[in-house]
C-alpha cells in the first residue's frame, strides 16, 4: 500500500493506526448485522428517511423508511421465533431482488439464526443441494420461483413461507410479517457468531457453503468506503445494483452496506438491459451502484449516454467479480462522467485489492492496490513472497478480518485453502509493480469466472454426463471479450450417437434447467479422445491452454 489516509477519516472508516502507513480494521467484540444497519438508524434522526424503494413492473413504487423496515423485520423475527426458529438454525432466503429479501435477512440476524442465500437463478438440483446440505429448517421463497420444487420433500425443512400465492401446507410471508412483535428481544450476538451461509461454486464438486459471522459487515466498511470513493455522507445518496442479492456483490457490497451508511436502496425485478438501466437510474435518482464488469460492458455500448439521459444523478460505481477492461474504465470516466473503482476478492476472504480514486489514480488494466487493514501480497508455490514484477499467487494472511468462518460441514476443504500455515489462497495469479499496483495474470486452478459468476467445472460435467449420449465431458474457461470467460464443454459421445446442433442445444438446455442458466456451456466441441493426466484424469489444463491459444486476444 503506497497511499496515506487522513487521520480524521479513520474512525468513520472503521480503521485504527497499526504502524506508519499501515492500519488495522476495528472489529467490536459484539455486533449484529441488523442492529448495525437499519437498527442503527431507525432509532435516530433518520428514522423517517427512505430506506427501501421497490419499483414494480407497472411503474408503481413502494417505499419504506428506516423505521418501517425495522418494525417489519422485528415483527417477522418474532413470528419466526413463535414457529420455533431459534439461534443457529439455518433459514433459506429465496426471494430474489424483492424487498422481502432485505426484511428476511434483518429478521434472521435479529434471531441469531443463519441466513442461507439462494439465488432464483438456481435450478432444482442446486436448490435441493443447498437446502439439504445446510439442513435448513425453514424456507422464505416466492411462489413462482418455488413452483418447480413445490412437491419435493426435504428432510429438515419444517416451514415453507411464501411471498405471493400460498399453497397447501405453506405459510404467508405477509401474514407473518403483520403479526405483533410484543415481547420479542433481539439476540445479542458475538462478532464471530454465524450469520450468513452463502453457496457458491468452487473448482470441484457441488456448490459449497461459505459461512460468515456478524463481523463481516464491520470488516467491509473500510474497503467499501474506499471503493465508493469516500463518498458515503449526505442526504441525497441512493444505492442500486442489478447484482443478485443472494451473492456478496448485491447483498453485502450494496444492500447491507448502504443501510450501514444510512442511505436509500432502490430495487426492481426488471430484466437488466442498458436502456432500462439508464432509465431506471434516472427515474430513481441513483447516485451509487455496484455493477459487474459484464453489466458495465453492456452499458458502455451506449454512445453519449448523458445526451440521452441528461438527468442522471449517478456519480460513483464500484465493480468486481472479474477484470474490468481498460476501455470500459475510460468510457466510465470520459463518456459517463463518473468515478469507477474496481475491487478484488473472494467470498471466503474479500476486498483484498482495489481502487479509490479519491486517494490514488486508477490505472486501466490494473486491479488497484492493497486495501487498508489487509496484508494482501503475492507469493510463490511455497508461500514465500515474491519480488516486485514477479508473477505469483495473490494471498491474504490467515487473520484477515474479512475471512470466513469456514466451509459448512467441511473442515478439510477449509484447511485446503490455507498455504504454508500463513495464508488464505485465492488461486489467482498476479504481479505487483513498484508503485503497489496489482496486475492480474489468470487462474491457477480450474474455477471458471464468467460474467461475474463463479462456475465449477465438475458440477457442469456431472450434469452433462446425465445425458444418454455423453460418455465423457470436460468443462473449461474459454476467453470471451464480453464476459471475460465463457463455459466451454468438450464432449466424447457414446457409441451410436452423433454430434449435431440439436444435441448441442439439448446439452445446453440440460445444464440451464438442472443447474442454472448462467452455468450452461456457450460452446460445445465434440472430441474423439481426451489427453489424460498421470493420475488418469482428463487434462483440463491442456484444454484451457488450447483455448487461450485459439483466442489470443
Amino acid at each position: 500500500m503506497s497511499y496515506l489516509i487522513d487521520a480524521h477519516l479513520l474512525p468513520a472508516l472503521n480503521l485504527e493506526p497499526a504502524a506508519p502507513g499501515r492500519y488495522r480494521i476495528a472489529i467490536p467484540a459484539r455486533c449484529n448485522m441488523a442492529a448495525d444497519t437499519v437498527g442503527r438508524w431507525a432509532r435516530g434522526p433518520r428514522r423517517d428517511h427512505p430506506a427501501l424503494c421497490f419499483e414494480q413492473a407497472d411503474g408503481r413504487v413502494q417505499r419504506w423508511t428506516f423505521g418501517d423496515v425495522e418494525a417489519l423485520a422485528t415483527r417477522l423475527a418474532a413470528a419466526l421465533a413463535r414457529l420455533g426458529v431459534k439461534r443457529g438454525d439455518r433459514v433459506a432466503v429465496h426471494t430474489g431482488m424483492r424487498p422481502e429479501t432485505g426484511f428476511a435477512h434483518l429478521a434472521l440476524y435479529k434471531l441469531g439464526a443463519i441466513a442461507v442465500t439462494l439465488s432464483q437463478l438456481y435450478g432444482p438440483d442446486t436448490l435441493a443441494h443447498a437446502l439439504n446440505h445446510s439442513e435448513a429448517v425453514a424456507l422464505i421463497t416466492q411462489d413462482k420461483a418455488w413452483a418447480p420444487l413445490r412437491g419435493e420433500a426435504f428432510p429438515h425443512l419444517r416451514h415453507r413461507i411464501v411471498v405471493g400465492t400460498v399453497g397447501a401446507g405453506e405459510l404467508s410471508f405477509d401474514a407473518l410479517a403483520a403479526e405483533p412483535a410484543a415481547g420479542f428481544v433481539p439476540a445479542d450476538t458475538a462478532a464471530d457468531e454465524p450469520a450468513l451461509l452463502m453457496y457458491t461454486s468452487g473448482s470441484t464438486g457441488l456448490p459449497k457453503g461459505i459461512l460468515h459471522g456478524h463481523r463481516i459487515l464491520q470488516a467491509y466498511i473500510p474497503s467499501l468506503s474506499l471503493t465508493y470513493n469516500l463518498d458515503t455522507e449526505g442526504d441525497d445518496l441512493v444505492f442500486w445494483s442489478p447484482a443478485d442479492w443472494a451473492w456478496v456483490g448485491g447483498l453485502l457490497d450494496l444492500l447491507l452496506i448502504a443501510w450501514a451508511f444510512g442511505h436509500t436502496v432502490v430495487t426492481s425485478e426488471a430484466r437488466f438491459d442498458a436502456d432500462w438501466a439508464f432509465g431506471f437510474m434516472q427515474r430513481q435518482r441513483v447516485t451509487h451502484s455496484f455493477l459487474t464488469p459484464t453489466a458495465l460492458k453492456r452499458l458502455a455500448e451506449v454512445q453519449r449516454p448523458r445526451e440521452r439521459w441528461s438527468n442522471l444523478a449517478l456519480r460513483v460505481v464500484c465493480t468486481g467479480g472479474e477484470a474490468l477492461p481498460g476501455p470500459v474504465l475510460r468510457w466510465c470516466q470520459q463518456d459517463l462522467g463518473i468515478v469507477c473503482n474496481e475491487f478484488y476478492g473472494l467470498t471466503e476472504v474479500n476486498h483484498l485489492v482495489g481502487c479509490c480514486q479519491a486517494l490514488f489514480p486508477a490505472l486501466p488494466g490494473s486491479m488497484g492496490q492493497a486495501y487498508p487493514g489487509h496484508g494482501t501480497t503475492i507469493v510463490d508455490e511455497e508461500g514465500r513472497e515474491v519480488a516486485e514484477g514477479e508473477i505469483g499467487e495473490i494471498v491474504a494472511p490467515l487473520d484477515d478480518p474479512t475471512q470466513f468462518l469456514g466451509y459448512w460441514k467441511d473442515p478439510g476443504r477449509t484447511a485446503e485453502l490455507q498455504l504454508a500455515g500463513r495464508w488464505w489462497r485465492t488461486f489467482d495469479l498476479a504481479r505487483r509493480d513498484a508503485d503497489g499496483y496489482f496486475w492480474y495474470h489468470g487462474r491457477a486452478d480450474d474455477l471458471i469466472k464468467s460474467g461475474g459468476y463463479r462456475i465449477g467445472p465438475t458440477e457442469v460435467e456431472d450434469c452433462l454426463l446425465r445425458h444418454a449420449a455423453v460418455a465423457e465431458a470436460a468443462v473449461v474457461a474459454s476467453p470471451d471479450e464480453a464476459r471475460g470467460s465463457i463455459v466451454k464443454a468438450f464432449i466424447r459421445l457414446r457409441e451410436g450417437f452423433a454430434a449435431s446442433d440439436g444435441l448441442t442445444r439439448e446439452l445446453q438446455e440440460l445444464v440451464k434447467t438442472r443447474l442454472a442458466a448462467y452455468k450452461y456451456p456457450r460452446e460445445v466441441e465434440y472430441v474423439q479422445r481426451f489427453e489424460m493426466t498421470s493420475s488418469g484424469k482428463i487434462n483440463r489444463r491442456l484444454l484451457r491452454e488450447a483455448e487461450r491459444a485459439r483466442k489470443p486476444g
